[in-house]
């Protein structure tokens, strides 16, 4: 008569009813091997699951009555805007790969106007601040009408007839009257322009983020200027996942140019992500300019700053000796790029004497003429 209570996992074995098993040690482990071999063949028969793109032929496109896809009008086939460059329309069994290549040929078709617009305006953005259409990723009826049409139709035309070559461009841009002029304020231009928008002087602005960081690094010496290869990164890590805390210490790999620092999504640099540095969201054609109280802290007290006045402090210790007015001299070259005059001298080697190199140094990299394109 057998005992009850829960089935043997081998026949002719019985449990015990105190629950202990009465299998020998080699059974034991038999029975072990058998269920890791089992997980391992359950692992094994499952398929693999991966995210892929599937390739088909394009569906029909439809007008949508208010935009609305459940509402479908009379179908298109594939063509460019009617209005601008030359005009081409596909049939409906036009391939994928047909499409990208009509629309690469009109985007790049000497008779298409929009694209050596685009291009050119860009430009002027980055020269002063704001293109000449504001709007740089929007040239339609949505967006900004442009301060000269004129001049932008003929800077799209030097454009193309250079080849698409940019540095033409930028000598004949940073070699005008406009671009050299003053930033001088003038009341009377005022009263006509407020907003400059006929750039009846040069338009000071702020540096950018990046512009800012990379400038403190080279007057303080301690930029690295290793070009290509792998990122740097601001924040511990360890193995496989980033711990988005500030790294504590700094050291040359970290003080490369700005543009090679690891930027993760939604996680700004502790120090000049305040200057509307964007996030890694989201595409920005221009950045936002504001001034907010956390600029002014972030450049008089965060520990980078203040390593790099350090560094700025020893630098000129080492190439202008140990007299004050050399070291301020030294100091106002690599700064702002001139002499100082003798009131500024003066005030400059009382502050180093009372408060210290390091400070005066700090001084310089907060000033307005620092962090201002004039």
């Amino acid at each position: 008569m057998g005992i009850r209570g829960n089935p043997s996992p081998v026949p002719g074995i019985v449990n015990r009813r105190d629950g202990s098993s009465p299998l020998p040690p080699a059974v034991r482990t038999l029975l072990d091997q058998r269920q890791r071999l089992d997980e391992r063949l359950r692992i094994l028969e499952e398929p693999v699951r991966i995210y892929a793109g599937v390739f088909h032929a394009p569906d029909a496109t439809h007008i949508l009555k208010r935009g609305d896809p459940m509402q479908k009008l009379e179908e298109v086939r594939p063509a460019a805007l009617s209005h601008v460059g030359p005009r081409f329309v596909l049939e409906r069994a036009a391939t994928e790969a047909e499409r990208r290549l009509a629309l690469a040929d009109w985007i790049a078709h000497p008779d298409n106007p929009l694209p050596p617009r685009v291009m050119v305006n860009r430009l002027w953005h980055g020269h002063f601040g704001q293109g000449l259409v504001r709007t740089p990723s929007d040239f339609g009826f949505n967006g900004d009408r442009p301060s000269h049409p004129q001049l932008l139709d003929w800077l799209a035309k030097e454009y193309q007839a250079n080849g698409g070559r940019l540095k033409p461009l930028h000598r004949l841009i940073v070699l005008s009257s406009t671009y050299r002029q003053a930033s001088r304020f003038d009341a009377r231009a005022s009263a006509v322009d407020a907003s400059n928008r006929l750039l009846w002087r040069y338009p000071p602005r702020r540096l950018e983020a990046e512009a800012i960081r990379d400038t403190m690094l080279q007057v303080s010496g301690a930029l690295n200027r290793r070009m290509g290869g792998p990122g740097y990164h601001l924040w511990d890590y360890s193995g496989y996942v980033i711990v988005f805390k500030p790294k504590a210490v700094f050291g040359p790999e970290e003080f490369r140019r700005m543009i090679y620092q690891f930027k993760p999504r939604l996680q700004q640099d502790s120090t000049f992500g305040v200057f509307d540095c964007p996030d890694a969201t989201t595409t920005m054609p221009r950045r936002n300019r504001s001034t907010t109280a956390l600029q002014a802290l972030n450049l008089l007290n965060d520990p980078f700053v203040l390593d790099q006045s350090e560094r700025f402090a020893a630098r000129l210790r080492r190439e202008a000796g140990e007299t004050s007015a050399a070291q301020v001299c030294r100091a106002f070259r690599l700064a702002f790029g001139r002499e100082p005059s003798m009131i500024e001298t003066r005030a400059a080697c009382q502050l180093v004497q009372g408060h210290g190199l390091a400070v005066f140094c700090r001084a310089l990299v907060n000033a307005n003429e620092f962090v201002f394109v004039h």
